[in-house]
């Protein structure tokens, strides 16, 4: 029985320590459009679709019933050596929208799943094309690609690594395009890319021979949406090419509308080798990921009588895929991907104007994927102390911002930074009220900073 005072005792909830899990946790019971409501009945904006999930808004009927029929059709079934309908159909779907010649749909039951599973291919690929040396990966700092152990050595966070270590072997890291604090061009008028050059420097210092994929996030999440400089993806592709190392496209966050298009990669302007995905390609409402692979990589299997060894048990699940299918429905007939085109600039301008404020020191991102990056001081853009982190993110931003009604990330896995991400619904209405609250809780927060030095 639960006891009355922990109504959470037999759950163990992730990325929370169990005193705050305790003390704090929340109970979700609701969710409608842009807002999600608690056991005591107060109303939430979701200024994080969950965790970047939930593009079509929670509470989508059609997408419950598609679960629900397709349940009752055929609930499950394996997709080793068989077929499903919704996978087949899904596959096709994507397949269309997917940018190049990726053709081919793995499915794999979460974003995590599917990066390990890219991190497999390659390496078969590799073997098969006669080149076995190729196993290692390069990454770049702070990422952040999962928490499997192939995917947490692929991650360049290290506070959510080093209890885990020693980790897969030959995980190479390489410069981030964070303008705002880059040591070679924050100062210049423009980015002299040497964060793209940095690729190729680690490549040779690794050997060419030896490195099988670059994995990168179209905007970078960790750390604060770093949106890549102009000529930064040209620049990637032709290191990649130049040397024959597949490209990698984590997107995870990025696919589905979260920039305006159904692929991050599309966007930005660049044809990876491989696209990871998760998360928006069901709205959150069931667990799906997958690889989308590109006919130069599936080649090699066609007519050879060996299969890509990796399988999963809910990999291509028929619920999840059909729902999948009902999400995206959503996506044609309300144009989300238009949507997040025609209000993006106005979600930033509120953002940006929130500048005035003293601990404010960059706004960043693209589409409907925002971070604003906290500072001690605007004009040396002055960075915090652990002590002072702790006490401004943990023991003031995010308290307050939830009693405020704003759900968002105060997070310091590089420098303090709030994240936002609101379902592709969200309009005029969401914005505003995402920007006063923030303006109110950040004013609030640097006056007591202020009096505490």
């Amino acid at each position: 029985m639960l006891a009355d005072s922990d109504p959470t005792e037999h759950l163990w909830m992730h990325f929370t320590t169990l005193r705050a899990q305790r003390d704090v946790a929340p109970m979700m019971v609701r969710g409608e459009g842009c807002y999600v409501w608690d056991s005591d009945g107060r109303r939430y904006l979701d200024g994080l679709s969950g965790l970047f999930t939930v593009q079509v808004g929670h509470g989508r009927v059609e997408l419950a019933d598609a679960a629900r029929e397709q349940a009752a059709t055929l609930a499950y079934f394996p997709v080793w050596g068989f077929a499903n309908e919704p996978a087949v159909a899904l596959a096709d779907r994507l397949a269309a929208m997917a940018p190049g010649d990726l053709n081919r749909a793995f499915f794999t039951p979460s974003g995590g799943d599917a990066v390990e599973t890219a991190i497999k291919l390659s390496r078969q690929y590799w073997k098969l094309r006669g080149e076995p040396m190729r196993t290692k990966v390069i990454s770049r700092y702070l990422a952040y690609h999962g928490t499997s152990i192939g995917a947490l050595s692929l991650t360049g966070v290290p506070s959510i690594k080093s209890v885990f270590e020693p980790l897969m072997p030959g995980a190479i890291k390489v410069q981030t395009p964070y303008r705002y604090r880059c040591g070679d061009c924050m100062h210049l008028d423009a980015c002299t890319l040497r964060c793209a050059d940095d690729v190729a420097l680690r490549i040779e210092m690794e050997g060419p021979e030896t490195v099988a994929a670059v994995f990168m996030e179209p905007v970078q999440n960790t750390g604060g949406a770093f949106v890549p400089p102009e000529g930064y993806w040209a620049r990637v592709r032709e290191i990649c090419d130049h040397y024959g190392v597949l490209l990698v496209s984590d997107e995870v966050i990025s696919a589905f509308g979260r920039f305006g298009h159904m692929f991050g990669s599309l966007r930005y302007g660049y044809q990876p080798d491989m696209i990871t995905f998760a998360k928006g390609i069901t709205s959150g409402y069931s667990p799906l990921g997958g690889v989308m692979v590109s006919d130069r990589i599936s080649e090699p299997f066609v007519d050879a009588p060996v299969a890509f060894l990796q399988g999963q048990t809910f990999g291509a699940h028929p619920v999840s895929c059909a729902v999948a299918n009902a999400n995206l429905d959503v996506f044609e007939r309300e144009d989300l991907c238009g949507h997040v085109l025609a209000n993006q600039d106005r979600f930033k301008s509120l953002i940006e104007s929130l500048r005035d404020i003293p601990l404010v020191g960059d706004v960043r991102g693209d589409g409907y994927f925002l971070a604003i990056e906290l500072v001690t001081d605007q004009v040396s853009r002055g960075t915090f102390s652990p002590e002072q982190a702790d006490w401004l993110l943990r023991d003031h931003l995010s308290p307050r911002l939830f009693a405020a009604g704003l759900i968002c990330r105060a997070d310091d896995r590089g420098e303090p930074v709030i994240t936002l991400s609101p379902p592709l619904i969200a309009g005029e209405e969401e914005f505003a009220l995402i920007a006063s609250t923030l303006r109110d809780v950040l004013t609030d927060a640097d006056r007591e900073f202020r009096t505490r030095q």
